[in-house]
């Protein structure tokens, strides 16, 4: 993980994963509560762009492989000492198995973007922000 020395902060990064045409979200079960849906993403390993930890976190966390887009934002959570960047990715492909699958079970369900805000309100009320952000995109290329 990446510390920055300037604001001591943690460094994240998240992908939101769409399917293009239906513009359904993906997220995943939490590790430590499986039965609560979130947004994949993990911590920015030294040197890594953030860009390219979305996408390695994606493919670990949900299975999926994807063209990355445009950055949402920098997201930051003071409280926790958290600043997360998030993008948006179209898939392309899902695989039948994938690292956190076969090591702790982990699943990954498709949303409606209505269905997707409930669940993140009910169990990770802090990603909300995440998907405000790609609603207010909505009339503009996300990809």
């Amino acid at each position: 993980m990446l510390y920055l020395s300037d604001q001591c902060c943690q460094s994240n990064s998240s992908s939101f994963a769409r399917s293009a045409p239906s513009r359904q979200v993906l997220l995943v079960s939490s590790s430590r509560r499986p039965d609560h849906w979130i947004v994949p993403g993990g911590g920015v390993e030294p040197e890594e762009e953030a860009s390219v930890t979305a996408i390695r976190e994606v493919q670990e966390e949900a299975g999926v492989i994807g063209k990355l887009g445009r950055c949402l934002g920098v997201f930051e959570n003071c409280e926790q000492k958290h600043r997360t960047e998030v993008f948006v990715m179209t898939v392309t492909e899902e695989l039948p198995e994938w690292e956190d699958s076969r090591s702790i079970g982990r699943k990954r369900k498709w949303f409606t973007m209505e269905d997707a805000l409930t669940q993140l309100s009910l169990h990770k009320p802090g990603q909300l922000t995440y998907l405000q952000s790609l609603l207010t995109c909505r009339n503009e290329k996300v990809t």
